[in-house]
């Protein structure tokens, strides 16, 4: 649940938040065709990233990190040519090319910011279910809550900086939507470098790693950044609602601009709410969703000559039992049993440990969900016990007299993988 809330939000929180201001600022310009070239700008982007999202899960025809930096190489140079055009630039020579070129690139941006943003925001819900899995079971719920609740932040915070900003002046939002495009393209162009550097497609220098490495560091900082700026946008206009200018000659007009006034204030009250919701899912619940996992302790088990017998009793309530055997040369090598379903009696058993994450260990997380402990990759009941993927490494086992038994042969075999 709360992996995707925060997900959702740090990856989409920035797109909606330059979205809005390009609302805002179409709607103070009163351009009608600048409005039309931005809504379908929009349209196609959200549409885009829905193909490209269908791609990416059915085909091997997308090379992500080739189409974003292609994206990305879009999306900055309609940022500069979009700053250029909003200050001016060919406006008094050529005031006709400048509108058209001007309307085209709200089109362009739009897109570009939304195909980058949202085909990973599509394909969250895929995720959700693993094989075996009920769309009715309490982890979906759990997780269609937390995407829901990000998308939810996103949207209203987008929508009530449109509704601050289209009542403040052209010239603020101008101000505020090139320094927010200015901080978001330090992003993209750090993420760019990254790439490439890592692709040996540039030489390496010692400010260029500098560079990449706070912009890895520092990540959610360029998010902040443009929070920091546009909350101006709330604030100064709750400011101006207080002490509205607007010239009236009845009661009537006056109870009008009063309800307008606070109107504003509930649209930058959302706005700070939102922003606030924001900061807390990239702080205070990331840190409580990433703290480190605990393995439990092992459990008591019997050993009985070179066999381990363990009752099944004790192992039958469908929750995840960890135990260590302690090999011949002294190393701790631990196991894992986990009954597979309460309508049969299959187990999964297999070491504390897999092939790609080593011995990590696995932990019992929410509704029985076993996770690794290092990539945090929730395992598939039905398949433990069988090899493949970050599966526990199998160990044989065999049922008696209602018990389970495993050899300590087994084990000591495996004992490197826990030195």
């Amino acid at each position: 649940m709360l992996k995707y809330l925060i997900q959702v939000v740090q990856n989409s929180l920035t797109t909606g938040i330059l979205l809005a201001m390009l609302f805002a600022l179409s709607q103070l310009g009163g351009k009608q065709k600048q409005k039309k070239w931005l809504l379908w700008g929009l349209t196609a982007g959200v549409a885009a990233a829905f193909l490209l999202a269908v791609l990416k899960s059915t085909t091997v025809l997308i090379n992500r990190e080739y189409f974003n930096i292609g994206i990305l190489s879009v999306a900055i140079l309609s940022e500069i040519l979009f700053c250029m055009l909003l200050w001016g630039v060919l406006q008094k020579k050529l005031p006709e090319l400048h509108e058209r070129i001007w309307s085209v690139l709200y089109a362009v941006l739009a897109a570009s910011l939304l195909l980058y943003a949202l085909p990973d925001i599509f394909l969250y819900p895929t995720e959700f279910l693993l094989a075996g899995q009920s769309v009715f079971s309490t982890d979906f719920l759990y997780k269609s809550i937390g995407y829901l609740g990000g998308l939810l932040i996103v949207g209203l915070s987008g929508l009530a900086l449109y509704q601050a900003g289209t009542g403040l002046s052209f010239r603020l939002v101008r101000i505020l939507l090139t320094v927010g495009l200015a901080v978001n393209m330090v992003k993209q162009i750090a993420t760019i470098a990254q790439f490439l550097l890592a692709r040996r497609m540039i030489p390496m220098s010692k400010g260029l790693f500098e560079f990449i490495k706070m912009s890895v560091n520092y990540n959610d900082w360029f998010l902040y950044g443009i929070m920091v700026i546009t909350i101006l946008m709330p604030v100064l206009l709750w400011i101006k609602s207080l002490h509205p200018t607007d010239a009236f000659s009845n009661p009537a007009q006056h109870r009008r601009i009063r309800a307008v006034s606070r109107r504003q204030r509930r649209w930058c009250t959302v706005v700070l709410a939102g922003y606030l919701l924001s900061i807390l899912c990239l702080t205070v619940v990331r840190a409580y969703d990433e703290r480190e996992a605990v393995l439990s302790p092992a459990e008591p088990m019997d050993i009985v000559g070179s066999e381990i017998v363990i009752p099944l009793e004790n192992v039958g309530d469908g929750h995840l039992h960890r135990f260590i055997y302690t090999a011949s040369n002294g190393t701790e090598v631990r196991f894992i049993v986990i009954r597979k379903s309460a309508n049969t009696n299959s187990y999964g058993v297999g070491l504390d440990a897999c092939d790609i994450c080593g011995p990590t260990g696995y932990y019992e997380r929410g509704d029985h969900e076993v996770v690794c402990k290092l990539c945090d990759v929730v395992m598939n009941i039905s398949t433990i016990g069988f090899k493949g993927g970050c599966n526990p490494v199998p160990l044989s086992y065999t049922i008696r007299a209602g018990n389970m038994v495993i050899q300590t042969n087994d084990l000591e075999s495996e004992k490197k993988r826990f030195e």
